[in-house]
This record gives C-alpha cells, sequence and structure tokens, in this order.
C-alpha cells in the first residue's frame, strides 16, 4: 500500500498513548452493491416457476453461494452485511440439502427427479426466494440501492407497482 493509499485511508489519529484509524478496505456500500448486481441477473430468483429448469437451478445455487462466499471475505465477522450475506448464503444450502435431495444430478445429461420430487423441489425454491427477497430488502434498504424490476418481484412489499 502507497503512502497516498494509506493516507485517503485514515479518517484520525488520538494521542497520548497513540492510535490511528481507517476507513475499511472496501466500504459495505460497495459489496452490497456488487452483491444486488450479480443478483439481478441470477433468474433461479424471479423466472416463473413453469420456465425454471431443476438443472439449471441448481447449478445458479451453486453460483450465487460461491460468489456470496467470495464477498464475505471482504466483510467484517459479525457486521450486519456478514449477518445478511451469511444468511444468503445459507438459504441456498438450505434449497440444494431439502429441495434436490433426491434429484438426479447429471451434468451431462440434465437431471431428473423420482416421484413427488419435483413438488418438493419448486416448494423449496419458492422459500429460497422468499428467505432472499427479506435478505435482499434489507440489503437495498440498508445501502440505499436501486435494483431491476426482475428482481423487486421477491421482495416482501405490498402494493407494489412496476413502471
Amino acid at each position: 500500500m502507497t503512502y497516498e493509499e494509506l493516507a485517503g485511508k485514515i479518517t484520525g489519529i488520538s494521542f497520548p498513548f497513540f492510535g490511528i484509524s481507517w476507513a475499511p478496505v472496501k466500504p459495505d456500500i460497495e459489496i452490497a452493491r456488487k452483491v444486488i448486481n450479480f443478483l439481478e441477473n441470477k433468474r433461479v430468483l424471479f423466472n416463473s416457476y413453469e420456465l425454471e429448469n431443476p438443472n439449471h437451478c441448481m447449478k445458479s445455487v451453486i453460483q450465487i453461494r460461491d460468489f456470496l462466499t467470495i464477498q464475505l471475505d471482504e466483510v467484517d465477522r459479525g457486521s450486519e452485511l456478514d449477518g445478511i450475506l451469511r444468511g444468503m448464503r445459507s438459504a441456498g444450502k438450505r434449497v440444494m440439502d431439502t429441495g434436490a435431495h433426491n434429484y438426479q444430478f447429471d451434468e451431462n445429461n440434465g437431471g431428473s427427479f423420482g416421484p413427488f420430487d419435483q413438488i418438493v423441489f419448486f416448494s423449496q425454491l419458492g422459500i429460497f426466494r422468499g428467505i432472499m427477497g427479506m435478505l435482499i430488502a434489507k440489503l437495498v434498504i440498508m445501502h440505499g440501492l436501486e435494483i431491476e424490476d426482475d428482481l423487486i418481484c421477491i421482495l416482501p412489499v405490498e402494493n407494489l407497482e412496476i413502471s
């Protein structure tokens, strides 16, 4: 880190026992914006159920979990943003563990369900979307971010009008 970079991050110095404080390397708002931008492109969160392919859904949920894990490296442990991102990642793990446990995943040939397993998968996908919607709403409100209309549809709001 150069002197200019360090000097730009220093926010205060204290005496008599000496102390220094600085701004975090990446402010939470930058990480929050990056997360929202990533999620806006994930159809697993908002696409109509009849258009969803369970194989694609599972891959997308895995991508979301991997992305969130990387972002968590940039966040202070125990912060509010840390809790939101961990909650999102946990929701992804839950849908994979409970909704896809009987799904026969095959990277090359797609996948197949046993009897009634498709109902379980799509029910769990709905729960995943609900949890993600609540956490996204909290993230958006906390940082004053804007989101695209597609993602708005999973937020827990009443009388929502999209223009």
